[in-house]
Protein backbone atom coordinates (compact mmCIF):
# COMPACT_ATOMS: atom_id res chain seq x y z
CA UNK A 1 0.00 0.00 0.00
CA UNK A 2 1.22 3.61 -0.56
CA UNK A 3 2.12 5.53 2.50
CA UNK A 4 -0.63 7.00 4.34
CA UNK A 5 0.04 10.73 6.19
CA UNK A 6 -2.67 12.94 7.81
CA UNK A 7 -3.14 15.82 5.16
CA UNK A 8 -0.45 18.79 5.82
CA UNK A 9 -0.96 21.83 6.90
CA UNK A 10 -0.35 24.57 5.33
CA UNK A 11 3.34 25.17 6.31
CA UNK A 12 5.45 26.47 3.12
CA UNK A 13 7.24 22.99 3.38
CA UNK A 14 5.37 19.72 3.40
CA UNK A 15 6.56 16.93 6.54
CA UNK A 16 7.92 14.18 4.07
CA UNK A 17 10.58 16.58 3.43
CA UNK A 18 11.45 17.18 6.16
CA UNK A 19 14.37 14.32 6.85
CA UNK A 20 15.66 15.38 3.64
CA UNK A 21 16.07 18.90 4.00
CA UNK A 22 17.61 17.98 7.50
CA UNK A 23 20.35 15.75 6.16
CA UNK A 24 20.86 18.80 3.49
CA UNK A 25 21.74 20.95 6.64
CA UNK A 26 24.31 18.40 7.89
CA UNK A 27 25.77 17.94 4.47
CA UNK A 28 26.09 21.32 4.08
CA UNK A 29 27.98 21.77 7.53
CA UNK A 30 30.05 18.91 7.49
CA UNK A 31 31.16 20.40 3.94
CA UNK A 32 31.50 23.93 4.83
CA UNK A 33 33.89 22.33 8.28
CA UNK A 34 36.21 19.67 5.88
CA UNK A 35 36.12 20.70 2.38
CA UNK A 36 35.56 24.60 2.66
CA UNK A 37 33.35 27.35 0.62
CA UNK A 38 33.02 25.97 -2.70
CA UNK A 39 31.61 22.03 -1.26
CA UNK A 40 29.22 24.37 1.03
CA UNK A 41 27.97 26.02 -1.60
CA UNK A 42 27.11 22.81 -3.95
CA UNK A 43 25.69 21.34 -0.07
CA UNK A 44 23.56 24.06 0.46
CA UNK A 45 22.39 24.62 -3.36
CA UNK A 46 20.99 21.05 -3.19
CA UNK A 47 19.58 21.32 0.46
CA UNK A 48 17.35 24.38 -1.43
CA UNK A 49 16.72 22.40 -4.25
CA UNK A 50 14.98 19.63 -1.56
CA UNK A 51 13.13 22.78 0.03
CA UNK A 52 11.74 23.79 -3.69
CA UNK A 53 11.01 20.13 -5.06
CA UNK A 54 8.83 19.48 -1.36
CA UNK A 55 7.46 22.99 -1.06
CA UNK A 56 3.28 23.40 -0.58
CA UNK A 57 2.24 26.78 -2.28
CA UNK A 58 -1.13 27.98 -1.55
CA UNK A 59 -3.23 27.89 -4.48
CA UNK A 60 -6.35 30.01 -5.42
CA UNK A 61 -8.73 27.78 -6.79
CA UNK A 62 -10.98 28.86 -9.67
CA UNK A 63 -15.07 29.00 -8.50
CA UNK A 64 -16.87 27.84 -11.63
CA UNK A 65 -18.70 24.62 -10.14
CA UNK A 66 -18.37 22.68 -13.79
CA UNK A 67 -14.43 23.53 -14.03
CA UNK A 68 -12.08 20.77 -13.76
CA UNK A 69 -8.57 21.79 -12.43
CA UNK A 70 -4.77 19.94 -12.75
CA UNK A 71 -4.46 17.08 -10.67
CA UNK A 72 -0.75 17.87 -10.79
CA UNK A 73 2.04 20.42 -11.59
CA UNK A 74 3.75 19.76 -14.97
CA UNK A 75 3.34 19.85 -18.55
CA UNK A 76 0.61 18.16 -20.55
CA UNK A 77 1.93 14.64 -21.86
CA UNK A 78 -1.21 13.50 -23.87
CA UNK A 79 -4.91 13.65 -24.13
CA UNK A 80 -6.49 10.70 -25.39
CA UNK A 81 -10.13 9.60 -25.59
CA UNK A 82 -10.43 5.63 -25.55
CA UNK A 83 -11.50 2.96 -22.51
CA UNK A 84 -10.15 2.58 -18.82
CA UNK A 85 -10.80 -1.30 -18.47
CA UNK A 86 -9.07 -1.83 -15.38
CA UNK A 87 -10.69 0.46 -12.58
CA UNK A 88 -13.52 2.58 -14.75
CA UNK A 89 -14.66 -0.39 -16.62
CA UNK A 90 -15.98 2.49 -19.81
CA UNK A 91 -15.15 5.07 -21.62
CA UNK A 92 -13.27 8.06 -20.64
CA UNK A 93 -11.06 11.24 -21.69
CA UNK A 94 -7.64 11.12 -20.14
CA UNK A 95 -4.76 13.31 -19.63
CA UNK A 96 -2.00 12.38 -18.90
CA UNK A 97 0.97 15.05 -16.41
CA UNK A 98 3.96 14.51 -16.31
CA UNK A 99 5.89 16.12 -13.54
CA UNK A 100 9.84 16.90 -13.45
CA UNK A 101 12.06 16.50 -10.63
CA UNK A 102 11.75 20.64 -10.48
CA UNK A 103 7.83 20.58 -10.36
CA UNK A 104 5.50 20.66 -7.12
CA UNK A 105 4.40 17.34 -6.55
CA UNK A 106 1.33 17.51 -4.73
CA UNK A 107 -1.85 16.14 -6.05
CA UNK A 108 -4.85 17.94 -5.53
CA UNK A 109 -8.40 17.15 -6.69
CA UNK A 110 -9.62 17.56 -10.14
CA UNK A 111 -13.59 18.08 -8.88
CA UNK A 112 -14.69 18.04 -5.61
CA UNK A 113 -16.40 14.37 -4.47
CA UNK A 114 -16.40 11.22 -2.37
CA UNK A 115 -13.65 8.95 -2.87
CA UNK A 116 -15.41 5.47 -3.63
CA UNK A 117 -12.56 3.26 -4.09
CA UNK A 118 -8.51 3.25 -3.60
CA UNK A 119 -6.51 0.90 -5.32
CA UNK A 120 -2.73 0.30 -5.48
CA UNK A 121 -0.60 -1.99 -7.22
CA UNK A 122 2.66 -2.81 -6.98
CA UNK A 123 4.58 -2.29 -9.90
CA UNK A 124 8.01 -1.46 -11.61
CA UNK A 125 9.61 2.29 -11.86
CA UNK A 126 10.23 2.50 -15.57
CA UNK A 127 10.12 6.20 -16.73
CA UNK A 128 7.08 7.96 -16.14
CA UNK A 129 6.61 9.36 -19.54
CA UNK A 130 6.25 5.83 -21.08
CA UNK A 131 2.93 5.03 -22.50
CA UNK A 132 3.02 1.92 -20.48
CA UNK A 133 3.91 3.35 -16.99
CA UNK A 134 0.86 2.56 -16.16
CA UNK A 135 0.56 -0.82 -16.44
CA UNK A 136 3.55 -2.05 -15.73
CA UNK A 137 4.75 0.74 -12.57
CA UNK A 138 3.73 1.16 -9.21
CA UNK A 139 1.09 3.29 -9.04
CA UNK A 140 -2.15 4.54 -6.84
CA UNK A 141 -5.56 5.16 -8.25
CA UNK A 142 -8.65 6.89 -6.81
CA UNK A 143 -12.42 6.59 -8.27
CA UNK A 144 -14.14 9.87 -6.99
CA UNK A 145 -17.47 10.14 -7.54
CA UNK A 146 -19.26 13.79 -7.97
CA UNK A 147 -22.80 15.21 -6.61
CA UNK A 148 -24.34 13.87 -10.03
CA UNK A 149 -22.72 10.63 -9.95
CA UNK A 150 -19.99 10.85 -12.68
CA UNK A 151 -16.65 9.07 -12.07
CA UNK A 152 -13.63 10.33 -11.91
CA UNK A 153 -10.01 8.51 -11.91
CA UNK A 154 -7.40 9.86 -10.53
CA UNK A 155 -3.87 7.90 -11.05
CA UNK A 156 -0.13 8.87 -9.45
CA UNK A 157 2.73 6.85 -10.91
CA UNK A 158 5.58 6.42 -9.46
CA UNK A 159 8.37 7.26 -12.23
CA UNK A 160 12.30 5.94 -12.31
CA UNK A 161 13.81 8.28 -9.41
CA UNK A 162 9.87 8.40 -7.63
CA UNK A 163 9.61 5.45 -5.37
CA UNK A 164 7.26 6.68 -3.05
CA UNK A 165 3.45 7.63 -3.01
CA UNK A 166 2.05 9.32 -0.43
CA UNK A 167 -1.76 9.44 0.27
CA UNK A 168 -3.52 11.60 2.80
CA UNK A 169 -6.85 10.12 2.00
CA UNK A 170 -9.24 6.67 2.27
CA UNK A 171 -12.11 5.48 1.04
CA UNK A 172 -15.28 7.03 1.85
CA UNK A 173 -13.62 10.33 2.55
CA UNK A 174 -14.87 13.74 0.60
CA UNK A 175 -12.70 16.27 -1.30
CA UNK A 176 -13.15 19.23 -2.44
CA UNK A 177 -12.08 20.47 -5.68
CA UNK A 178 -8.08 22.01 -5.32
CA UNK A 179 -8.06 20.09 -1.71
CA UNK A 180 -4.68 17.90 -1.22
CA UNK A 181 -4.65 14.36 -1.66
CA UNK A 182 -1.59 12.72 -2.12
CA UNK A 183 2.41 13.51 -3.07
CA UNK A 184 4.86 11.67 -5.47
CA UNK A 185 8.15 12.13 -4.46
CA UNK A 186 11.31 12.91 -7.52
CA UNK A 187 9.67 12.91 -10.80
CA UNK A 188 6.23 11.08 -11.77
CA UNK A 189 2.90 11.53 -13.50
CA UNK A 190 -0.56 11.66 -12.67
CA UNK A 191 -3.47 10.79 -14.99
CA UNK A 192 -6.72 12.05 -14.74
CA UNK A 193 -9.60 10.08 -16.25
CA UNK A 194 -12.50 12.83 -17.38
CA UNK A 195 -16.41 11.41 -18.26
CA UNK A 196 -16.89 11.42 -21.91
CA UNK A 197 -18.59 14.39 -22.26
CA UNK A 198 -16.41 16.20 -20.62
CA UNK A 199 -14.62 19.62 -22.83
CA UNK A 200 -10.85 19.77 -22.76
CA UNK A 201 -9.51 23.00 -22.65
CA UNK A 202 -5.84 22.62 -22.43
CA UNK A 203 -3.12 21.09 -24.93
CA UNK A 204 -0.31 18.65 -25.41
CA UNK A 205 2.87 19.83 -23.95
CA UNK A 206 1.04 22.95 -22.31
CA UNK A 207 2.34 23.62 -18.75
CA UNK A 208 -0.35 23.30 -16.09
CA UNK A 209 -0.58 23.76 -11.93
CA UNK A 210 -2.71 21.80 -9.77
CA UNK A 211 -5.99 23.46 -8.03
CA UNK A 212 -5.19 26.27 -10.69
CA UNK A 213 -5.03 25.84 -14.35
CA UNK A 214 -8.23 24.99 -15.58
CA UNK A 215 -8.33 21.38 -17.74
CA UNK A 216 -11.38 21.26 -18.90
CA UNK A 217 -15.16 21.97 -17.89
CA UNK A 218 -18.49 19.60 -17.62
CA UNK A 219 -21.70 20.84 -19.86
Amino acid sequence: MPRYRKRPKAFWVTPEGYPYIAVGLLLTLLAGYYAGGWAALLAGGFTVYLALFFRNPPRRVPPEENWITAPADGRVLEIVDGEEGRYLRGPARRISIFMSPLNCHLNRAPVSGKIERCFYQKGKFKAAFRKKSMEQNEHHAILLKDERGRAWLVVQIAGWLARRIVSYVREGEHLNRGERFGLIQFGSRTDLYCPPGCEIVVRKGQKVLAGKTVLGRMP
